[in-house]
C-alpha cells in the first residue's frame, strides 16, 4: 500500500519546516499531488528522490 504523507507529515519526516517544503514545491524540486486542495507525497517516490539527491564524494568514487 502507498503511504502518503501530508506537508507536516513530510516535513517531520525529512527534519524540516512546513516553509521549505511549500519553497520546494514552488521550484519544482520535489513533486507532489494535491487531493482535496491539500498536498500529498507518496513515500516511496520521496525515498527515490532522496536516493537520487545523494552525492558520491571523491574518496567513496576511488574505493
Amino acid at each position: 500500500m502507498n503511504r502518503l504523507m501530508n506537508i507536516g507529515e513530510l516535513a517531520h519526516y525529512l527534519r524540516l519546516r512546513k516553509q521549505t517544503i511549500y519553497n520546494w514545491l514552488h521550484k519544482r524540486k520535489i513533486s507532489g499531488m494535491k487531493v482535496g486542495g491539500v498536498w500529498r507525497f507518496d513515500r516511496k517516490e520521496v525515498d527515490l528522490w532522496l536516493k537520487n539527491q545523494r552525492r558520491v564524494s571523491i574518496k567513496d568514487k576511488v574505493e
